[in-house]
């Protein structure tokens, strides 16, 4: 790995969806009925002197709303790992969906980074669709307007570089401008996929989501994860239960898991 600098990952869970259904995560399921939990997190990414966070989760009354348990807020969730979200310079909205970019309030002196496909498919006339209305909220992405407005959305068309090594990538798919995250570590080119792969199930059965708006460019966007990663193990997914039994707890906390390390066992 050509670059000097290496990042210490975070994975934090702040939420959690028991009551989910496997045909509800994939396309084609193996078994229809079956549980299928979902968690939710925020990623820090810490290194050369900057945190820089990925989503901004939800906030309590989003979880009241969509049914979902919320276990802390994800502000209280990066506190919990150290990290003042009063304080963090970069956020990045991998998409607009309701529990990514649902607490941008959480950090009132962040750049937010966002792809401008999504930007445009989040205020354009796909969202004259209630179907494809549904996973963002108005409030949302007024938000996102209100820092555009601010100076504090940078919109971003295509890859770019964030810090050094650290590069975000439009993958498409899920929704219409999803974006992840390629970190360098000490394990080597770890992909913070976001919802690009819900699960590993996803991407390993090349079984999609059923919440796609593209399922072509899903399937491609897998290959391009696979491609940015070091390894199966490299690529983090979005909302998966066994990010916490797979990779070490952060100092006895088994709520927040380093993903920079190597997997346990």
């Amino acid at each position: 790995m050509a670059n000097a600098i290496t990042y210490e990952i975070l994975a934090l869970r702040y939420g959690i969806f028991d009551g989910r259904m496997q045909y509800q995560n994939y396309i084609i399921p193996d078994d229809h009925a079956a549980p299928d939990p979902l968690d939710f997190f925020v990623f820090a990414i810490k290194g050369g002197g900057r945190t820089i966070v990925m989503d901004t989760g939800f906030n309590p009354a989003s979880a009241k709303k969509r049914g979902r348990e919320i276990l802390c807020t994800p502000a209280q969730a990066l506190r919990n790992g150290g990290i003042e979200p009063g304080t963090v310079k970069d956020v990045v909205l991998t998409h607009m969906h309701w529990d990514h970019a649902g607490g941008m309030e959480y950090f009132p002196q962040a750049m937010f980074h966002m792809q401008a496909a999504e930007m445009a498919y989040c205020t354009g006339p796909c969202m004259c669709q209630p179907f494809l209305r549904r996973p963002f909220d108005v409030d949302d992405v007024q938000s996102a307007i209100r820092a555009l407005y601010a100076d504090r959305l940078r919109v971003h068309e295509g890859d770019a570089e964030i810090a050094p090594g650290v590069t975000l990538h439009l993958i498409g798919g899920h929704s219409g401008g999803i974006q992840s995250i390629r970190v360098p570590t000490e394990r080597g080119w770890v992909v913070l996929a976001g919802d690009a792969a819900h699960l590993w199930g996803n991407i390993r059965k090349r079984m999609p989501f059923p919440v796609v708006v593209d399922v072509a460019r899903m399937l491609r966007g897998f290959e391009t994860l696979e491609q940015l990663a070091d390894g199966p193990d490299h690529i983090i997914p979005g909302h998966d239960p066994l990010i916490l039994k797979r990779f070490p707890a952060l100092e006895d906390n088994h709520e927040i898991v380093r993903v920079d390390l190597p997997p346990i066992g």
